[in-house]
């Protein structure tokens, strides 16, 4: 197995343990799994409670991200959006009532386990607007120029290829479509190997950009006014950050 399917591999088994952890949580457990809520990351805590109303509770609990997309990402009705690593499908739940009956929400995510949390979450939610589809943020099963807004909770960073995934988010996005992305970022002065000593791939840190590598790539993939803005501390000189970036209009 090469180092970047293996990377692929042990991402795919922690999320499809948490789903599979989540699954077995009643649905009158009043709190996630102890080690989801002292694990590396958390998620939950950065909605407010009127969004945690809005959803099941599965699906805030299963919340593993380091940010929230939703509010910063500006969706308006009738947009159509992608939540890259949708997970168990909180983000795609709160697009989906944003944009309301005339718009849409996609949800991508690789692990099995996780795709049936989310739609059992969807079913439960009863959203008709949302569709869940399996496949890697590397290669985005969908057409050119078909999304709206692009959303994502602390996944980027768990790709071993972030340029194939930045690539394909310019590709599936319509002309003036933007993102909307939390994520984490580490400050300039951490190398690479830096980062690799901070911490592992499926613990946020290892394969995390630093501020100007995630400015390069949106820039050199044809991204036009990027920026990445810093939103709390999430290790020493690593943040959880907001990205955002506009696809140019034709």
């Amino acid at each position: 197995m090469d180092k970047t399917s293996e990377i692929t591999e042990r991402v795919r088994e922690r999320y499809a343990a948490a789903a599979l952890q989540l699954t077995d949580v009643s649905s009158t457990s009043c709190c996630a799994p102890t080690d989801l809520i002292n694990g590396d990351v958390f998620g939950s805590t950065l909605y407010t409670a009127e969004e945690g109303s809005e959803i099941p509770e599965e699906a805030f609990l299963a919340s593993l991200g380091c940010g929230n997309p939703t509010a910063v990402a500006d969706l308006r009705p009738g947009e159509i959006v992608l939540d890259l690593g949708s997970g168990g499908g909180i983000d795609v739940l709160l697009s989906a009532r944003r944009v309301g009956p005339t718009g849409f929400a996609y949800g991508l995510d690789m692990t099995d386990e996780m795709l049936e949390l989310a739609r059992a979450n969807a079913a439960k939610a009863e959203a008709t607007n949302v569709e869940f589809i399996k496949g890697q943020i590397e290669a985005i099963p969908l057409a050119d120029d078909t999304i709206d807004v692009i959303i994502s909770n602390c996944v980027i960073n768990l790709s071993a290829d972030k340029n194939a995934v930045i690539a394909e988010m310019f590709r599936v996005l319509k002309p003036g479509g933007r993102l909307g992305i939390s994520d984490v970022v580490a400050e300039n002065q951490l190398s690479a190997e830096d980062r690799i000593r901070r911490g592992s791939y499926t613990g946020c840190i290892a394969g995390a950009l630093s501020h100007q590598e995630y400015l390069d790539a949106l820039h050199q993939a044809g991204f036009a006014d990027p920026s990445v803005l810093y939103t709390h501390e999430v290790a020493p000189e690593m943040h959880g950050a907001i990205v955002k970036a506009v696809k140019p209009a034709r």
